[in-house]
């Protein structure tokens, strides 16, 4: 029953109503133990009488209590009484928005001053997982110091009976008297078309009535008017807002806007209200929003390269139309390694994973921006890869597959990767095809849903499958397979996922308009390709020199689809180069700094000198020496081929290494840590895979390296170090 003035609910004092509608009585009261002024929602009688409710809604408004926002109204707990129950908010002074609105339509400059605070909220709670449910005028109020305020986070959800179902008779906005006690829950004119149907509400539900408010705010007018609720719900089902009610000088980009955000089909509304924020920050960016009925469409193939990111525009047709070529560089990161990258199917993004100082992240590049910010919840990401709609960039990170939001919020993870992931592709059909190293030395091609789950392995290998890209249809798909004469490019489909061979390269490919695109003796080539019958149409043709394959055949590529196409000049593995060494004590801080160096450090026993590998060309490597009383480098092997894997001598003496011999194989060497002398070998060349020298025992007898086998089985074998024989042994 309603209260009055004086009445109490626990140590708070009724002072007076402030209104009253569906989801309750809201009351003026006095905090008589913190001496404050409180608003109080006194819910309905119905939540009091259903246990099981009761609990949900006490659940539920511990999660609205912990949204702390400058732009939500604080809840600021429950308070109960004999007969009442209610939620404690914060007073918020000041006039609400539809009060505002019914003053007269709002200026522009106004109005989106206005919008941009409410999306901070909204995007607030979004990411916390927090739908609104509610969102109008007047459940926005503006303070007098001009803060916007928004009301009623998620109380539409604490407030229903269960979950939406398919029918108009339950939706949420309708009152329902019999079962409901008269509880509205949302407001006809500002509901989403998929929440006025009885369907599941999300974000994009949210969107949407953000989408009607502006409008409003820039009218005067409800962008979906109706005599009656009926009336109201078929007009937000069927049909679009007046738009010539917009002042004349609305901008276009407005315009587009608010097209992309009361879009019937969520599928074809803005995704993230971030997005929205994006625009009305940046009026470039929204001005590249198509018109609800437009087609954008580029004629222009184009070429980005990185030596540090250089793009250029190119066309690889024999006869190509006059087109403009254009040349320019784009910074990486500052003080950053560059691994993998890739450009957004619109053309609009660039996702690197990159190294800066020592911290690997996905970085964020606008190409029409002037610099690339990280990405957070991002950390220890390589190979991504977007969503065909540009909205998700999905990478691998800890054995994870994840994706994250263009507009920011925490990464989702999808499902396990296994050991060694090797890149993935998003396909059409919410599936997403990647490749990964399973059990033992096996690979495995797997798909799973775009929404996470178990992994479903397509194709198993105890060769190497790397790098699938899906074809326009979403079932055709190329990989690499690397190891032996087989090794290549191979077209696959589902049914098929062996497939066959189309390219002896093992290079990781891009398909764009009508091309692969590869790496071919640290040259990109073009090839033209029927993607549907899975052939060659035509010989290869270079694109460009001086593009180097970095480790596990990644190709450094990549190609929207308007045609902008992405690589990295020089060589890929000049991580090797530039990766800081620094001393650290047992729990991660750092103590010293050693300056710029190269990878996988291994310090002598007299800890005076430190082993490590750097780059000198593609899948080539010398092992350097780092003296750390004078803090310089200096080459320890000049040999053909590589030289990793470093174990020194107990002595400190000797160091011991593998040699990847140009003839092919690997071998065990020695040299003098002094660097005079020649290599000596320890292990004799053999044509295996892999051989990796791991461990010399402490009484100097014996050492350790593992190799893979012909079984292709890695096995742990030892050699004597003493005495005239020295055999191998498994």
């Amino acid at each position: 029953m309603p209260l009055s003035v004086g009445d109490k609910l626990g140590h708070y004092e009724v002072v007076s109503l402030l209104g009253q509608g569906g989801m309750g009585e809201v009351y003026r009261a006095k905090d008589t133990k913190l001496d404050r002024d409180v608003a109080i929602k006194v819910l309905p009688q119905v939540l009091a009488r259903d246990p099981e409710r009761l609990a949900r809604f006490e659940r539920e408004a511990k999660v609205l209590a912990s949204l702390d926002h400058p732009n939500i109204g604080h809840i600021h707990g429950i308070v109960d009484s004999e007969d009442s129950r209610g939620l404690v908010l914060a007073l918020i002074e000041g006039p609400t928005l539809a009060d505002r609105i019914a003053a007269g339509s709002l200026p522009e400059d106004e109005a989106i001053a206005i919008a941009k605070q409410i999306i901070e909220a909204l995007e607030y709670a979004h990411d916390r997982g927090v739908v609104h449910r509610d969102l109008k005028p007047a459940n926005v109020k503006i303070t007098p110091e001009g803060v916007v305020k928004v009301l009623d986070f998620g109380l539409a959800k604490v407030l229903e009976d269960e979950p939406p179902q398919s029918s108009l008779t339950n939706s949420p906005t309708l009152t329902v008297g019999h079962t409901r006690a008269g509880v509205i829950l949302g407001t006809a004119a500002y509901m989403s078309p998929e929440q006025a149907v009885g369907r599941t509400v999300d974000r994009r539900s949210d969107i949407f009535s953000f989408g009607a408010v502006l409008f409003e705010m820039l009218t005067g007018k409800r962008a979906f008017p109706g005599s009656a609720t009926p009336d109201v719900l078929e007009s937000v089902v069927k049909n679009d807002p007046d738009w010539s009610a917009l002042p004349a000088g609305t901008p276009g980009y407005l315009r587009r806007l608010l097209e992309r955000m009361l879009a019937k089909d969520r599928k074809q509304r803005l995704q993230a209200i971030g997005e929205a924020r994006i625009a009305l920050e940046n009026p470039s960016v929204a001005k590249a929003l198509p018109h609800k009925a437009a087609q954008t469409a580029w004629a222009v193939a184009a070429v980005l390269g990185m030596t540090a990111l250089v793009i250029e525009w190119v066309h690889f047709r024999e006869t190509p139309p006059a087109l403009q070529t254009l040349r320019y560089t784009i910074a990486a990161p500052e003080n950053s390694v560059v691994s993998h990258f890739a450009i957004s199917p619109d053309g609009r993004n660039l996702a690197m994973a990159a190294s800066v100082n020592g911290k690997q992240q996905l970085w964020l590049r606008p190409m029409d921006g002037l610099e690339a910010k990280p990405m957070p919840f991002t950390e220890d990401a390589i190979f991504p890869f977007w969503s065909p709609d540009s909205r998700y960039i999905a990478f691998f990170s800890q054995q994870k597959l994840k994706r994250v939001d263009l507009t920011g919020g925490p990464a989702q993870t999808l499902c396990d990767a296994g050991a060694g992931p090797r890149g993935g592709a998003w396909g059409r059909d919410d599936m997403i095809l990647f490749s990964a190293g399973t059990t033992g030395l096996e690979s495995a091609i797997q798909r799973v849903s775009t929404g996470g789950g178990v992994p479903l392995v397509i194709a198993k290998s105890k060769d190497n499958y790397f790098h699938p890209t899906l074809l326009p249809d979403g079932r055709h798909y190329l990989y690499v397979l690397t190891r032996g004469p087989a090794a290549g490019v191979y077209f696959a489909t589902p049914a098929d996922p062996g497939g066959r061979q189309v390219l002896k390269d093992e290079s990781r490919v891009v398909f764009a308009d009508g091309y692969l695109l590869f790496v071919r003796d640290n040259t990109l080539m073009a090839q033209p390709f029927d993607p549907e019958k899975g052939n060659t149409t035509g010989d290869a043709v270079p694109v460009v020199d001086g593009v180097s394959p970095g480790s596990l055949n990644y190709a450094p590529i990549s190609a929207s689809d308007t045609g902008l196409l992405v690589y990295q000049k020089g060589d890929v593995s000049s991580a090797l180069r530039t990766q800081p060494l620094e001393w650290r004590d047992r729990t991660g801080r750092v103590i010293g700094e050693l300056g710029a160096a190269g990878g996988t450090p291994n310090l002598s026993p007299d800890e005076k000198t430190i082993a490590f590998v750097r780059s000198k060309g593609p899948r080539a490597f010398d092992l350097w020496l780092w003296d750390v009383a004078r803090g310089t480098p200096a080459r320890f092997t000049g040999l053909n081929g590589g030289s990793f894997g470093s174990i020194w001598s107990l002595k400190g003496d000797q160091v011991v290494f593998t040699h990847s011999d140009p003839r092919g194989g690997y071998e065990i060497l020695r040299k003098a840590a002094s660097g005079s002398g020649q290599e000596e070998t320890v292990v004799p060349r053999v044509e295996l895979p892999l051989r990796v020298v791991t461990d010399w025992s402490r009484d100097g007898k014996f050492l350790t390296f593992t190799q893979i086998g012909s079984k292709r089985k890695m096995e742990l074998w030892a050699v004597p170090m003493t005495g005239g024989d020295r055999t191998p042994f498994p």
